[in-house]
C-alpha cells in the first residue's frame, strides 16, 4: 500500500508565496511519476506540476515562472514552491504519485488535497 499525504496550504493574500509539502510512503520501489494537481470549484481538476521519467518536469502554462517543483528523493518528497500567488490560484491541491512497487507491480495514489486561497 502507498499512500501520500500533502502539507502546507492556507490563506495569503495576492503576490505572496506558499510552500506545499507532499510525502509518499509504502513499499516503494521507485517513482515513476510525482506530482501536483488542483481543483477549482466548478472545474475539472488540472495538472499544476509534474516530475515524470527521467527527471523531466512538465507545468500548466498559467504557472510558469511563478511556481517551481523540486524533490527529495531519499525521503520520496516533492515540494511546490508558489510565488506571485493570484486569486485564480484558489483550488485544493492534490498529490499525485505514479510507483513502481516491485517489476510486476505499479501503483498510483492521491492525497486527501490541501487547501490554497488566495485573496485580493
Amino acid at each position: 500500500q502507498v499512500q501520500v499525504v500533502e502539507s502546507g496550504g492556507g490563506l495569503v493574500q495576492s503576490g505572496g508565496s506558499l510552500r506545499l509539502s507532499c510525502a509518499a510512503s509504502g513499499s516503494i520501489f521507485s517513482i515513476r511519476a510525482m506530482g501536483w494537481y488542483r481543483q477549482a470549484p466548478g472545474k475539472q481538476r488540472e495538472l499544476v506540476a509534474m516530475f515524470g521519467g527521467g527527471g523531466t518536469t512538465n507545468y500548466t502554462d498559467s504557472v510558469k515562472g511563478r511556481f517551481t517543483i523540486s524533490g527529495d528523493n531519499a525521503k520520496n518528497t516533492v515540494f511546490l514552491q508558489m510565488n506571485g500567488l493570484k486569486p485564480e490560484d484558489t483550488a485544493v491541491y492534490y498529490c499525485y504519485g505514479d510507483f513502481m512497487i516491485n517489476r510486476w507491480v505499479f501503483m498510483n495514489a492521491w492525497g486527501q488535497g490541501t487547501q490554497v486561497t488566495v485573496s485580493s
